[in-house]
C-alpha cells in the first residue's frame, strides 16, 4: 500500500517571537499541494526566519523522517520520534501511535527549542509537522483536514 509523506519544518529564532514576524511565522502553511514524485520520497518543505519564511522544498529519503511507520492488518501504524537531546519543551506523556486505514491520513506536530553551546547565541525554534497518508491520495490532500490530529506542541517560553 502506498505511503505518502509530507514533512514540513518551520524555523525561527527569538526574533520571530512577538509582533508581525510572529505574525507572518504563524501565518505560514502546514501542508502543501504534493510534488508529482515517487511516494518513496518525501517531500521536505523548509520555511525559515532567514529567508521571510519562504518555502523551500527538497527531497528526502523515508529513513531520515524522525518517523515510526508500520503496516499491519490493513492498518499503517505512525508514530513520530522524539530524541532525548531534542527533548525541549517537555514530554512527560507522549501520545500513543496512530493507525490509519487506507484513505486517512495524519498530521503530527513536534516543536522544539534549542541554544548554542555558548550563552552568547540565541535561542532557536522549530515546528515540526508530519503529514503522513495510507493510501491512494489526491496530491492537494495536505490541503483539506487531516482524519487524525495529533499536536505535540508544548510551552517554549
Amino acid at each position: 500500500m502506498e505511503i505518502t509523506v509530507q514533512w514540513v519544518r518551520t524555523s525561527w529564532t527569538k526574533k520571530s517571537r512577538g509582533g508581525q514576524a510572529a505574525a507572518c511565522r504563524n501565518a505560514a502553511p502546514v501542508g502543501f499541494l504534493l510534488p508529482r514524485a515517487p511516494s518513496s520520497t518525501v517531500s521536505f518543505i523548509h520555511m525559515a526566519e532567514a529567508d521571510g519564511f519562504e518555502p523551500r522544498e527538497f527531497t528526502k529519503g523515508l529513513q531520515e523522517v524522525d518517523v515510526s511507520l508500520r503496516e499491519a492488518d490493513g492498518r499503517l501504524r505512525v508514530h513520530a520520534r522524539v530524541e532525548p537531546l531534542f527533548g525541549l519543551p517537555p514530554r512527560p506523556h507522549r501520545p500513543p501511535a496512530v493507525r490509519l486505514l487506507p484513505g486517512q491520513w495524519v498530521r503530527w506536530q513536534l516543536n522544539y527549542r534549542f541554544t548554542g553551546m555558548t550563552a552568547m547565541r540565541e535561542w532557536s525554534y522549530w515546528l515540526d509537522t508530519f503529514n503522513i497518508a495510507y493510501g491512494p491520495i489526491e496530491r492537494n490532500v495536505f490541503l483539506s483536514e487531516p482524519t487524525v490530529t495529533v499536536d505535540e506542541c508544548g510551552p517554549v517560553r
